[in-house]
């Protein structure tokens, strides 16, 4: 990655202030570039003298240890000095390359290391030439010589005082120009008395000897002084003085090659040879008087080397006339800032009293705060303390608590089921109770049945007003349903009971005798999952059945398919566990009459339509179109039939045409899920294929009874039961209002939800649900506390009319008598 990024190289030496300035002056120039500064220091500390306390002696005045000791100080010094030229150029932008000491000068060795590095670009200071190692060129020799003699390739900046020089050679003259193009030195012939003299600095003058001084003073050594009435009369001054400071910085350089011209000159004149050469030409003069004109011209020549040593003593002296100027207007400056540091102190040291007394203050409230804070903190630690340790002793109560509910619920759940098996057995024992009170009143309305034998399957008789005033003369009201003129359902009210009357068309063609004796046969079947028949007419070949509250199963099971947009009271469907539980009551009803004594008992007509549901969802079948068997295999036909009608209570299915091959398929290749109705809730799959697999097979032609397939279906109704306990199931109960066949324009609201039939005197309940009055007021006196919708416990019992609705009823029922 280094190899493609541009590097700089900077030379620096020992000098911190003159490197960090040709550092930020490479900076500056590089700023925003993708640049890698290689910093290459050059220790230019010589080698033979080391320093002490005692100032700077010999090497060889130290013994080795000590001397080690000074290296190892003096290379430390240097390892402090570069990680600062390090951290001044930014992390990860610089490293560093220690220039090794040579024999060579410097100038030279600095030209080999662009040459074996390869560097493109170099930025060092003018003064770092200036070596006690290195005499034989001066500073700025020492950088002309870098600058004639480095590879074309490498470009060469040279920083004196923080800014760019550039080096020219022209007429075979070398001078310096900054970067504007002013000349601010130039190279005199060698031979004279100084190397180096000329324009330092642009604002710079000459005197009429050639002498060159800083702006703002003269050679008299007198400073202009004439704003010294102005209030910032050191903004005049502070340039002069900084100029005078650059211009000895310079002469300083100038003088050093002075030194060395100057050695040279006294070693020519002042050499032996030259004596010897006086001494000649005193012979030369005795022996040759032509000469004395040759003679003259040299002391002529020595006179104006004279002059011109007065000329420049003179020089230094106005130089030192400045200086001592330049050093008042500076102790001048010093006494000012000195007043005004101290008049800046007296001003603010009143202030400064005043925030300490304030901070003294505040320290003292800030400790008073964090004693009471400390007070505190002691009290929360206690109370946290105290806290936890209650913590712990509820943690220990919890758990046991815990334990405790756990084996609660384990016993809620034993008590729950125990409660609905005490619920089944309310339910019967309840219909044994209103079955002992018909039995009652029958015999009650019919004294010449108490001295039959069989008092136990007797029936009421009904006379035909009976029957016409409980139906209201057979009203279309009344009505529940028809069925191709062969059979007409009317309901109504006896004895404060609801019931329904059953005309059959087959039963008109019946003799009186006929009739009886199929009476007598109805009245001995009694079982809790047949629809119980409450008495008979047999002038009018009526037969008096219990009211199931929630009609027929196939209405139920289908009812959200043929009512898609019924309100949600009624788009309530019968759970997957409550249809198990439907087919286990029907397959008791069923066994019950195939085991019938003393010949079995066949339907002959069973289905869903077949299949009556009370209010509390228990299933009953109907018995109008019973018959007795004379051969059992007459009896295949019911298991057929309940094989199909648990299929479609499976699947939701209400055609029955080719349901036994498809779920047979979907036996085979399992995927039993794909067909089960989704309006049921999630059957669980181990229950749902072992009840579709006693379906099939009673609706194959295997060779079963049933009273094989009760226990069968009693069995996976009870592992429904198991399974509800476990999992909390709750069973959705089917709303009491239906549609029937004949009520497609019957407002649903117009229906009692206990009678289901239109309401003549509508009472709102507690429940904010309107009944009939009659309806309502017997389900109160037989001892229900209940809503009969929600079955939650209302509030109270009293009811109130609702007129508004008995309004529209009668309204509905008045359009419907006129229209045609």
């Amino acid at each position: 990655m280094d190899n493609q990024v541009e590097k700089v190289y900077v030379v620096v030496g020992n000098d911190l202030q003159e490197g960090l300035g040709t550092l930020d002056w490479a900076l500056r120039k590089w700023s925003g570039q993708t640049i890698r500064f290689v910093i290459v220091h050059v220790d230019n500390t010589p080698r033979d003298y080391v320093s002490t306390p005692f100032g700077r002696l010999p090497a060889s005045y130290v013994n080795d240890e000590k001397l080690e000791i000074i290296r190892m100080c003096e290379q430390e010094k240097i390892n402090k000095l570069l990680c600062k030229y390090k951290g001044f150029c930014g992390k990860g932008k610089s490293e560093v390359i220690k220039f090794k000491k040579t024999e060579e000068p410097m100038d030279k060795a600095i030209v080999g290391f662009i040459s074996s590095h390869q560097v493109t670009k170099l930025v060092m200071g003018i003064t770092l030439m200036k070596s006690s190692l290195w005499k034989t060129k001066s500073a700025i020799s020492g950088s002309f010589y870098i600058y004639r003699n480095k590879p074309n390739f490498c470009e060469v900046y040279i920083i004196c005082g923080g800014k760019l020089v550039l080096l020219r050679e022209e007429n075979d003259e070398e001078y310096m120009e900054d970067e504007s193009g002013v000349m601010i030195a130039k190279m005199r012939e060698k031979g004279t008395r100084k190397g180096w003299f000329g324009k330092m600095f642009v604002d710079s003058k000459h005197d009429s000897q050639g002498r060159i001084y800083p702006r703002g003073f003269s050679p008299n050594g007198e400073v202009n002084t004439d704003s010294d009435s102005t209030h910032d009369w050191w903004d005049e001054y502070a340039p002069q003085v900084e100029s005078y400071f650059q211009w000895l910085s310079s002469s300083k350089l100038v003088e050093e090659e002075d030194e060395d011209n100057e050695e040279d000159d006294s070693a020519t004149r002042f050499s032996p040879i030259g004596a010897a050469n006086v001494e000649h030409i005193s012979q030369d003069y005795k022996g040759c008087p032509n000469r004395i004109e040759s003679l003259k011209a040299k002391i002529e020549e020595a006179r104006k080397i004279i002059e011109g040593k007065r000329n420049e003593t003179k020089g230094y002296l106005e130089g030192q006339l400045t200086a001592q100027s330049i050093i008042s207007v500076c102790n001048r400056r010093v006494i000012e800032l000195e007043d005004r540091i101290d008049e800046e102190i007296n001003k603010n040291q009143v202030e400064l009293k005043n925030n300490l007394e304030a901070a003294r203050e505040q320290i003292y409230e800030v400790t008073s705060d964090i004693d009471e804070s400390k007070s505190r903190l002691r009290s929360l630690l206690e109370l946290q303390s105290e806290l936890a340790t209650k913590l712990q002793s509820s943690s220990l109560a919890k758990s046991h608590v815990e334990a405790q509910l756990e084996s609660s619920m384990a016993a809620k759940t034993e008590i729950q089921r125990e409660v609905e098996e005490l619920r089944r057995q309310r339910v019967l024992l309840h219909r044994r109770i209103e079955f002992c009170k018909e039995r009652e009143a029958i015999a009650a309305t019919n004294p010449n049945s108490l001295e039959r034998d069989d008092l136990d399957y007797c029936y009421r008789e009904f006379t035909a007003d009976e029957i016409r005033s409980a139906t209201d003369n057979f009203s279309d009201l009344m009505r529940l349903k028809k069925r191709a003129d062969q059979m007409n359902l009317y309901r109504g009210r006896v004895s404060q009971m609801a019931v329904v009357f059953d005309l059959q068309a087959s039963l008109t063609t019946m003799s009186v005798e006929e009739f009886r004796a199929k009476m007598e046969l109805l009245s001995q079947i009694r079982h809790q999952h047949l629809v119980k028949m409450i008495g008979a007419c047999p002038e009018l070949k009526c037969i008096v059945f219990e009211y199931m509250h929630n009609g027929c199963l196939q209405n139920t099971l289908f009812w959200i398919q043929r009512n898609p947009n019924c309100n949600k009271m009624n788009n309530k469907s019968i759970h997957w566990h409550a249809r198990i539980r439907i087919a286990a009551e029907v397959s008791m009803g069923l066994s019950f009459l195939h085991l019938f004594e003393p010949r079995p008992i066949k339907h002959g007509e069973f289905n869903l339509s077949n299949v009556l549901l009370d209010q509390n969802l228990v299933a009953k079948i109907t018995v109008s179109q019973l018959s007795e068997c004379l051969d059992e295999s007459e009896l295949r036909s019911d298991i057929y039939a309940f094989g199909v009608v648990m299929l479609q209570l499976l699947t939701g299915r209400e055609e029955d045409d080719g349901l036994v091959e498809e779920v047979r398929r979907a036996m085979e290749g399992g995927a039993l899920n794909r067909i089960l109705d989704a309006t049921d809730g999630e059957w669980p799959l181990d229950l749902a294929t072992e009840f579709a697999r006693i379906a099939l097979r009673c609706a194959s032609n295997m060779e079963l009874t049933m009273s094989t397939v009760m226990k069968e279906v009693e069995d996976v109704r009870r592992k429904a039961a198991e399974l509800r306990g476990k999992k909390g199931f709750e069973m959705v109960a089917v709303g009491s209002k239906h549609c029937e066949e004949d009520d497609g324009d019957v407002p649903s609201s117009f229906f009692c939800p206990i009678l289901r039939e239109v309401m003549k005197n509508p009472h709102v309940a507690a429940d904010g649900f309107s009944y009939e009055f009659e309806a309502i007021r017997d389900w109160f006196e037989s001892g229900h506390d209940t809503s009969p919708m929600t079955n939650l416990r209302l509030e109270h019992k009293l009811t109130m009319p609702n007129q508004t609705l008995r309004s529209l009823i009668q309204d509905w029922l008045n359009n419907r008598s006129t229209s045609p």
